[in-house]
């Protein structure tokens, strides 16, 4: 009996608060409307639903009501074009509640339906105040299905009472992997809702970015725009306390978080304080809802005293049907063109302190970015086609339409396969190049980006020698009558440059960390970009170093590791995304942002090129160009005339360096002055025919002689081709067999020819091995004995040897052995392993690739090696070799 008697006071108790409430409640209503509220509490019940149909219009295919049985379907919120949603706070002694009509989520509180209170006369829906600074916390996380459609339907109530574009959501889901957020695919597909958190990196990522947003809002910094953050389960402890930090912030940090699982926290460990929160406890069927913040249910601090229904989940149609909505409004509130980028003069800015530019936006803010000396160099990292070559694009217009060519001059290398950075040369068809470009390479080989980073090196040198005659230690104060253009050298594919670990790759890496270290002050700025930073075998143990100098990350999608194993929230998981961090990568700095397509607008981008061109200063060069698919021709090079040559020499290609200078080998009378062409490549035959008639135009008609021996079947067409060029310049020329070659060979062993200058010019000197080798029966001579002494002393009549031979064992051979690889002081090497080449000259780390149209020449008495583009007969490809 005494427990049933506690019990009967308990309810009795219950039920005169009750009473006091309902009481209270009507004096309220009474208040609002200005006329007596009716007894009944039907009446009562229906006034109240009234209120809040007013209040919250009914969505696009969804009911107002739940029925009787399940849960009630989705009220989504206002219908295109109608008034948005209202909330109802009954408030027993806090004064009228409000039904505000205007009031935007990023601005204030905005009334968000959640379901229906259940009385025993009826519901009534129920609408609770969120936005800036008014947060909602759930008990239990969306692993309960109730959770999941509540957080889905608040986000998509919130979307719909906002302007488009002015509420981002972004998601955090470490329990589920994100399937909370499944059915609100179309959202992300419209571009309003961002990346989901997972993992402990990304989600500590996530509340970086919102805690940059809310600094940002708090001092006015940033756009008008609500940061919905969606926890659908809770973090880690630390992260748990960052998220609860958030809501203590105020209306003005522009955030507002949903959060689920608030009483799933670590065993022993109180969950953390919430600050602006309304609170929801969940039972076996209903929702019990505590009090707003600023605008209680209760005096006591128990919360609403009816029961909810929660609603239940949007139809798909209607997610789909915001999406379309919102996504068409998003496209064209935040369209991003090349002219955002630019500004509205041209070649205004000054370059003394640095440069800065455009780049894109984030939200609806622009994003402007620097070489100064707080950011120097940029790292820039993203997958195949995640559009590195789009915004490196969109930086170099940005710079060259606000910066003269006497403020900024660019060095453009990429390593890949494309057409990166073509537009900014002449060509054939069309003769505009971009007047700040100094040197661009397309396709470009290791070893001539080598040969940039040793100009940029000599740049700093010679800068170095102008700040210490001014008595300065940074370009900015440097006097006005030394103006010295400020320098950005972009490398695409950059890791291209330490493939392996040679010579070239570690030279290479010493280049680009001087230049990271000194470039600062000096004004040279470089950008690195590539798919990847990680695995390079030429940067162990020096990546940090390297790239310690790059304060300035931008991660494009595939490209999260530039910003260090933090990782990054998959924001810039679309094309057109990228996430910039100013300070090498450490947490809080980073910015997602979105830019243009340049070639989007194509009109618009010839006008600005043209506009640029035309604008040049008189007596502008076209940048050096180095195209590494193209042939080259001895028809495309200024040869030597016989009127300024002072000694011949043979043309035997192009050099692979910033210049794209002609290689050459001098023939002058010191012993051993001949060249040999070494490899199985039909293209030394074309190497052989182009330093013959290369030869032709630096002697006088008839003042040489030209003796072609066509020893193989491949060479006939081109040694017939040869002889036919020879003796258009006017010079006598002999074709021989290897009969013909031995005697001839003899013959200038012995004496000087008929003429100032004798060539031989040999295809295929190995097929005539056995003839050479033969000893003459009288004098016991053979011709290899021949062979040797011409190449001794040939020279110092006149006498030159042009061979072609297939296998550098028969040149060794025919040399008498390597020891004697001085009497043919110069070599063009083809397709010769690095090895062989290496043993050969003596050389034990010799930076050499074999591949198509490619050639390493040697200049022994030189001491100089070059890798060179070699002449081929126009209309040959060497790549149709492989």
């Amino acid at each position: 009996m005494g427990r049933l008697a506690s019990a009967y006071g308990q309810a009795v108790a219950a039920h005169r608060q009750a009473r006091q409430r309902w009481t209270a409640a009507r004096a309220l209503l009474d208040r609002l409307a200005g006329e007596p509220v009716p007894e009944r509490t039907a009446d009562l019940v229906a006034r109240l639903a009234r209120l809040a149909d007013a209040l919250a219009a009914p969505p696009p295919g969804g009911s107002d009501r739940a029925g009787p049985a399940g849960p009630p379907t989705g009220h989504v919120g206002a219908s295109p074009g109608g008034p948005p949603p209202g909330y109802v706070a009954v408030s027993p002694g806090a004064g009228p509640a409000r039904a505000t009509r205007t009031v935007a989520p990023v601005d204030g509180p905005a009334p968000v339906r959640i379901g229906e209170a259940s009385t025993a006369d009826g519901r009534f829906p129920l609408l609770l105040p969120l936005g800036a600074g008014r947060h909602l916390a759930v008990d239990r996380d969306a692993r309960d299905p109730r959770v999941a459609v509540l957080l889905r339907v608040l986000v998509l109530r919130l979307l719909t009472t906002a302007a488009p574009g002015s509420v981002r959501v972004v998601g955090i889901d470490p329990a589920a992997w994100g399937a909370t957020f499944i059915p609100l695919r179309p959202l992300r597909d419209a571009g309003v809702l961002g990346g989901v958190a997972t993992t402990e990196a990304e989600i500590s990522a996530l509340l970086d970015a919102a805690e940059a947003h809310a600094r940002a809002a708090q001092v006015g910094a940033g756009e008008a725009e609500l940061l919905l953050v969606v926890a659908a389960s809770a973090p880690g402890p630390r992260e748990l306390a960052r998220l609860a930090a958030l809501t203590h912030a105020g209306p003005t940090a522009g955030v507002c978080v949903l959060f689920a699982g608030r009483a799933v926290t670590t065993p022993g460990q109180a969950p953390p304080a919430l600050g602006g929160t309304t609170e929801i406890r969940l039972d076996e069927r209903y929702a019990r809802i505590g009090d707003p913040p600023g605008q209680p249910f209760s005096d006591d601090g128990t919360g609403l005293a009816v029961p909810v229904l929660l609603d239940g989940d949007p139809p798909a149609p209607a997610v789909q049907a915001l999406a379309d909505r919102l996504g068409a409004q998003v496209r064209r509130d935040t369209a991003l063109h090349l002219a955002d980028l630019l500004p509205e003069r041209r070649w205004t800015e000054s370059a003394r302190a640095g440069l800065r530019t455009v780049v894109g936006r984030s939200g609806r803010t622009p994003v402007t970015l620097a070489f100064d000396d707080a950011t120097p160099h940029w790292l820039v990292g993203g997958r195949t086609g995640a559009g590195k070559t789009v915004f490196l694009l969109d930086v170099l217009y940005g710079l060259a339409a606000r910066y003269s060519p006497a403020e900024l001059q660019l060095w453009l290398l990429d390593f890949k396969e494309g057409v990166s950075f073509t537009e900014f040369v002449p060509t054939d068809r069309d003769p505009s190049f971009l007047p700040h470009a100094r040197a661009v390479g397309v396709e470009s080989d290791r070893e001539y980006g080598l040969a940039v980073l040793r100009e940029l090196r000599r740049e700093l040198g010679r800068r170095a020698g102008l700040f210490k005659r001014h008595g300065v230690t940074k370009l900015a104060d440097l006097p006005d009558t030394e103006p010295v253009p400020r320098t950005v050298a972009v490398i695409d594919e950059f890791h291209v440059l330490f493939a392996g670990n040679d010579r070239l790759a570690r030279e290479a890496v010493d280049l680009l960390e001087e230049l990271a270290r000194k470039g600062r002050s000096y004004g040279v700025h470089l950008v690195l970009a590539s798919q990847s930073t990680s695995g390079v075998e030429a940067l162990y143990g020096r990546a940090e170093s390297l790239f310690g100098q790059f304060a300035l990350r931008v991660a494009l999608p595939g490209g999260e590791p530039v910003l260090g194993p933090r990782g990054v929230v998959g924001g810039a998981t679309r094309i057109g995304t990228a996430v910039v961090n100013t300070a090498a990568g450490a947490a809080g700095a980073d910015i997602l942002l979105r830019f243009p397509d340049a070639h989007a607008d194509a009109r618009q981008l010839a006008r600005l090129r043209y506009e640029l061109w035309d604008a040049r200063p008189d007596g502008t060069a076209p940048p050096a160009v180095f195209r590494g698919y193209a042939t080259a021709h001895l028809e495309d090079e200024p040869t030597p005339s016989a009127a300024t040559t002072r000694r011949p020499a043979v043309l035997v290609g192009r050099t692979v360096d910033v210049a794209g200078s002609t290689a050459r080998c001098d023939l002058d009378a010191s012993p051993g002055r001949h060249l040999a062409v070494v490899g199985t490549s039909a293209t030394g035959g074309h190497v052989l025919r182009a330093a013959a008639l290369s030869l032709a135009g630096q002697h006088r008609p008839g003042e040489a002689e030209f003796v072609l021996a066509p020893l193989v079947a491949a060479a006939d067409e081109l040694a017939d081709d040869t002889a036919a060029g020879l003796k258009a310049a006017g010079h006598p020329v002999t074709q021989v067999d290897a009969a013909g070659l031995r005697a001839r060979i003899g013959e200038l062993a012995a004496g000087p020819g008929g003429r100032s200058r004798t060539y031989l010019v040999l295809f295929g000197v190995d097929a005539a091995g056995a003839v050479l080798a033969a000893a003459d029966p009288d004098t016991y001579r053979s011709g290899h004995d021949d062979l040797r002494a011409l190449l001794r002393e040939g020279p110092g009549r006149g006498v030159h040897l042009l061979g072609w031979w297939r296998g550098l064992r028969r040149l060794a051979d025919d040399l008498g052995g390597s020891q004697n690889r001085d009497d043919v002081a110069c070599l063009v090497a083809l397709n010769v392993p690095a090895d062989d080449l290496g043993l050969y000259l003596g050389v034990s780390d010799l930076a050499w690739t074999p591949r198509p149209d490619r050639a390493l020449l040697v200049d022994r008495h030189a001491q100089r090696t070059a890798l060179i583009v070699p002449f081929v007969r126009p209309g040959y490809h060497p790549e149709e070799e492989r």
